[in-house]
């Protein structure tokens, strides 16, 4: 691609791409993709945007283009990679020139040259940072921001790598040019305050604009470029520059109209003033010792004391409170009593904790306290006007890392690290605080009410840490639950911090005959007539309180109904998809902790649900709530849980068709749903065997819920084996053979579980359906080469087709000879020696019996290869006797025989687990007693092969087997 005409074509396409018009937009999108390769079609680009006459959408489009180019096909490795001759051409194209006069193109090329400094700098583009150094020299202003805008992404770029040998290369570039930024910040710095001193502001705005660039690289290069800043004169020059700087910056800020840029660019420029401290202190906290007293006096003078007034803004306010707790809570300034070596102790160790404590003195810490909680902690007015105007919102946890960037969990966060450093001041302030704070006011001093507000905010924050301090039952009893009468409107700010409260304390101390006290309290404050944030506030509560470690089922059992019908009133009222999931997590983890209790509930639970699941089409999450909240409900319900088929089946239809796009979200849980429902359900119905239509796409798309769908396959097996294998036999099948040989052992053994059930189930017919796949268990028995967890599995399937179906066994023997072109008793020879050398393998004292079981019904086979291993049968069925045989009143017996235990049925028994129980009550290894079938064996055989010939063979088994064998027969 190239010449005048391949830059015209390029440009027309471009033009089109732009376009509103889809019919003219997609072939010009699809031209563009496949150039993507082609040879030169990146400089043509470049020469594109780098002409200032084109209009700008299509240059942006151009840089656009370009920059997804180099991330694809820069790197030499790339396919397509783009020529080294052509590389070279755009490197220097690309710093040519610093001119770019749209800002929004001008940060895209910086962000490109960076993704080529990551690759190519220093080896191979050598030139960058001394054309970057060149640049930022120019006297043309516009000139100077783009270099440095470049400069500053580059090193952002640089800086992230990670390989010791960039973080080498990152260092020595530090060293080489960290002096010559930090003077041409400072320059840059000294020029925006001589501006300001003339109240030239335009100039103001351009070189802080320049200063923050150079800031933001000292910045990088400080924290990532040098290893040791308290032993570089310019990296402490830096951080104490950046100390002289605040103070006029932060009043030269107040001095700005607000309707002026500069004010806003300020800000910013005050803003990264103090994460550079934070980076400091963070990253490096034995090099900041020196500045700690400066931090502390410069941020509390401006947070906590008059000295701020009219200065301060949000952010500003937040990074002096980040700064602040990041020196109460630096584990390096702590000084460790227990620690055996104080000699090892780094000094500065000692003279941060000394600054510390001097700094931190009781009126000092106890200004500080009242002015968070009185200043601080205060709702404001436009926390007011969002409470109005979007309640759900309000409502909303920030968690994370908020505190980083928002005041009011910033405050929180403060607070708790002082309270936990100081608790011994903290605490007296804020107890009579409390005190003062509850006796009676009007609720129409808006100002006491948010003071109240706030002191019980900090209540609940500190509960662990008053833990010793507070007698909440005695609190709550006396005090609490009366403000929770107040219905006044302006007092929903203290009904919902209080029942906020009582949740923050239920885990930490609260008597557990107090319980229902707590569940009388929360359920008027979820009514209707109820504001709405006091309302989700109060269910929140009310799910800390069902999930309390001593909660009783039985305590809360009369509140259910009232509970259930004031939440999905709640969740009715509420539009937010956020408030219904919370809401709805609610119910659910009512659901799952009261169980079985739930049962009379099921109908007024029901009501609802069928309208959510259709008003949330939209929001595939509040549908996975959902579904979560049914498995719950169905678990809870049991076999009553038929009651929910109309709504509950095309529900588990939906979320398990592969053909429908949001399966992609509700797959897992529509599976799980699935599974308990047949876990619960007392019968088959047709509408449940018809949902099995969805399984063999499931099979096919494989993935984690591959042991699900095999529980499901087993629950259908169990549930209803003629109607399920009548229907579904060839698509069982089929899927335990499609994935024999591509799972790993576990998996294996869940399909190899599968079969065993339909086996157990139809002794007969079983293998039959599966005699397809026998040849390759034999097969793989003999390799021998199978994990042993494998090896029981197969050897277990072998076992049940003798035990019960001999003649498929001795046919399926027949069959593999005819496969593999060998004797059939060659192979049953093998077979039989694998076995016996496989089954000390076996560890689950049920298959050992199983294996015995049937190599014992083997004897009477009338097979000479039998007669031949029959000394190695009995050596193995005697060491299974003693693993399931013990002594009672002098006779041994097999104690897995489970007898008749059909009346020890478990009320907490689903469906499924009561028909395995019966189908294990027909198992022959719970049926049928190891030691009597033993002795019914060998009596058959001797009777077969005639006395003589019978003691013969009992006379090569080792004598001390004949013993042990004797010793079980008494």
């Amino acid at each position: 691609m190239d010449g005048t005409n391949a830059v015209g074509i390029v440009l027309e396409t471009l033009t089109k791409a732009t376009s509103q018009e889809a019919s003219i937009l997609k072939p010009a999108e699809q031209q563009l993709k496949e150039w993507e390769a082609h040879a030169g079609f990146y400089s043509v680009l470049q020469t594109i945007y780098s002409n200032h006459s084109i209009d700008v959408n299509v240059r942006w489009l151009a840089v656009l283009y370009f920059k997804n180019g180099i991330d694809k096909y820069w790197r030499k490795t790339a396919p397509n990679a783009i020529a080294e001759e052509e590389k070279t051409e755009i490197r220097a194209r690309l710093i040519g020139t610093f001119n770019e006069p749209v800002a929004p193109i001008a940060t895209q090329l910086a962000v490109l040259i960076s993704k080529v400094a990551r690759v190519d700098c220093p080896r191979e583009w050598q030139e960058l940072i001394p054309t970057l150094l060149e640049a930022v020299k120019q006297p043309e202003p516009l000139h100077q921001q783009r270099a440095l805008l470049t400069m500053h992404h580059v090193t952002k770029t640089l800086a992230s790598k990670r390989l010791l040998s960039d973080r080498k290369l990152f260092r020595e570039l530090t060293s080489n040019i960290f002096s010559f930024v930090l003077n041409l910040w400072n320059a840059h710095t000294e020029n925006f305050l001589a501006a300001a001193r003339s109240h030239d502001y335009d100039g103001v705005a351009t070189f802080v604009e320049l200063s923050m660039l150079a800031l933001k690289i000292l910045r990088k290069q400080l924290v990532f470029g040098i290893p040791e800043p308290q032993k570089v004169s310019d990296a402490l020059m830096l951080v104490q520059l950046v100390f002289q700087r605040i103070k006029p910056v932060v009043e030269l800020r107040a001095q700005v109209p607000c309707s002026h840029l500069a004010k806003e660019k300020l800000e910013k420029q005050i803003v990264l003033y103090m994460k550079l401290l934070l980076d400091v202190q963070d990253n490096f906290p034995l090099a900041y010792v020196n500045f700690i007293k400066q931090s502390l006096e410069l941020t509390v003078a401006y947070v906590f004391t008059d000295a701020g007034k009219g200065l301060l803004f949000e952010r500003f306010i937040v990074q002096c409170m980040n700064l602040i707790k990041g020196i109460v809570k630096c584990d390096a300034y702590r000084l460790n009593k227990l620690e055996e070596d104080e000699d090892a102790k780094d000094p500065a160790v000692y003279v941060a904790a000394k600054v510390r404590e001097e700094f931190f003195t009781d009126d000092t810490v106890v200004e500080i306290c009242r002015r968070l909680l009185s200043q601080y902690f205060l709702i404001v007015p436009e926390d007011l006007r969002m409470w109005e105007e979007d309640p759900e919102g309000y409502t909303i946890d920030e968690g994370g890392e908020s505190w980083k960037f928002t005041l009011r969990p910033c405050t929180e966060v403060l607070f708790l690290a002082l309270f936990h450093a100081y608790k011994e001041i903290f605490t007296p302030v804020l107890l009579q605080m409390v005190q003062s704070s509850q006796e009676a006011c009007d609720p129409g001093d808006m100002n006491t009410l948010l003071l109240k507000e706030a002191v019980y905010n900090a209540m609940g924050l500190a509960a662990f840490e008053l833990f010793d301090e507070v007698d909440f039952d005695q609190w709550l009893t006396s005090h609490l639950l009366s403000e929770l009468q107040n219905k006044q409107a302006s007092y929903r700010l203290i009904r919902r911090r209080v029942i906020w409260l009582i949740g923050q304390w239920i885990g930490v101390k609260l008597s557990p005959n107090l319980h229902p006290t707590v569940y009388n309290a929360i359920l008027p404050l979820l009514a209707p007539e109820e504001d709405l944030v006091v309302r989700i506030t109060a269910a929140q509560t009310l799910k800390i309180a069902v999930d309390d470690f001593e909660f009783k089922t039985e305590n809360f059992t009369m509140y259910l109904e009232s509970s259930f019908a004031l939440l999905f009133q709640l969740l009715q009222q509420v539009a937010e998809c956020d408030t219904k999931m919370n809401v709805l997590h609610v119910l659910s983890f009512i659901i799952e902790r009261v169980g079985h209790q739930i049962q009379p509930y099921v109908s007024k639970l029901t009501q609802y649900l069928p309208m959510l699941w259709e008003e949330s089409r939209d929001h595939n999450m509040l549908r996975c709530a959902i579904l979560s909240t049914l498995v719950h409900l169905v678990q809870g319900v049991g076999s009553l849980s038929v009651n929910l088929y109309p709504f509950l089946l095309p529900i588990i239809q939906f979320s398990t068709d592969v053909s429908q796009p949001p399966h992609v979200y509700l797959l897992e849980d529509g599976i799980d749903l699935w599974y308990d429902t047949l876990q619960n359900a007392p019968v088959m119905t047709k509408e449940l065997l018809q949902l099995f239509g969805n399984m063999s796409e499931l099979l096919e798309l494989g993935s984690e819920n591959l042991k699900t769908c095999f529980q499901i396959m087993m629950a259908y097996v169990l549930l209803g084996p003629e109607e399920f294998l009548q229907n579904y036999s060839g698509a069982v099948f089929a899927g335990c053979v499609s994935l024999l040989n591509h799972v790993r052992p576990e998996g294996i053994v869940i399909v190899m579980k599968l079969v065993e059930t339909i086996f157990k189930v139809f002794p007969v017919e079983g293998p039959q359906i599966f005699r397809q796949m026998m040849p390759t268990v034999l097969q793989k028995v003999l390799q021998k080469e199978v994990y042993p967890i494998e090896m029981s599995m197969y050897l277990s399937l072998l076992a049940r087709i003798i035990i019960k179906n001999q003649p498929t066994f001795f046919m399926l023997i027949e069959q593999a000879g005819k496969m593999w072109n060998r004797a059939p008793s060659e192979i049953l020879d093998e077979l039989l020696q694998v076995w016996m050398d496989k089954i000390d393998t076996i560890t689950q004292a049920e298959r050992r019996k199983l294996t015995a079981l049937a190599l014992i019904s083997l004897i009477t086979a009338n097979s000479s290869v039998v007669n031949a291993r029959f000394p190695d049968i009995i050596y193995a069925v005697t060491e299974v006797l003693h693993d399931v045989c013990r002594e009672e009143n002098g006779t041994q017996i097999d104690y897995l025989v489970m007898g008749d235990r059909e009346e020890l049925e478990d009320e907490t028994e689903t469906e499924h687990e009561k028909r395995k129980r019966r189908l294990s009550l027909k198992d022959p290894v719970f049926c049928i007693s190891l030691r009597d079938y033993v002795i019914s064996q060998l009596t058959e055989y001797q009777r077969q092969q005639g006395t003589p010939n019978f003691e013969q063979l009992m006379q090569s088994i080792d004598i001390e087997i004949q013993q042990q064998l004797q010793e079980f027969f008494k």
